[in-house]
């Protein structure tokens, strides 16, 4: 399937399930017809919009991060950083180290591909937007509303992102 393709069909996947969910989990807070039309048609257009900006930048930042790994084993003294001053925290630093050391040694090979953080920055943009449009139409269950298509994006994101890089391979 071409690129263009998938584009197309993402959104209007998108659009079906993202109105149709909006309308239902609504249903049962809006009398009127009219604003419960006009809460699915904001989700599907909303959600139909952002997944092809959603598939863009994932595809973008994937061509940024395929050609780069990280090791996790040098990740964890960043985290401890804030906690640096306390006497306890320069004993765990000293056998942190120590294990740093070793590993380092020992598994310089295993590396993980940065494309595990090329869905992050879509998927940041995308709750953004999805909550904001959703409160300035002030959607009643705005989280019932919003939850799902969060959740799914950020699982369409890695499972579009693994596509890539398979077929990178």
């Amino acid at each position: 399937m071409n690129k263009i393709t998938r584009l197309v069909l993402s959104a209007v996947i998108a659009f079906l399930f993202y109105g149709v969910w909006a309308y239902l989990a609504n249903m049962t807070t809006l009398s009127n017809n009219a604003d419960l039309y006009r809460v699915a048609l904001v989700q599907g257009l909303t959600s139909a919009t952002i997944t092809l900006v959603f598939t863009i930048i994932t595809e973008w930042s994937f061509a940024k991060f395929n050609q780069y790994r990280i090791s996790f084993a040098f990740v964890t003294p960043l985290i401890c950083l804030p906690y640096h001053h306390s006497e306890a925290a320069k004993q765990i630093r000293k056998s942190f180290n120590q294990v740093l050391n070793t590993m380092a040694t020992t598994a310089n090979q295993v590396r993980l591909p940065m494309v595990l953080l090329a869905p992050l920055l879509p998927m940041a943009l995308q709750a953004s937007v999805v909550i904001s449009v959703n409160i300035i139409n002030a959607t009643p269950n705005l989280w019932l509303t919003v939850a799902p298509s969060i959740f799914f994006s950020g699982l369409y994101g890695y499972l579009y992102t693994f596509s890539l890089y398979q077929s990178a391979k």
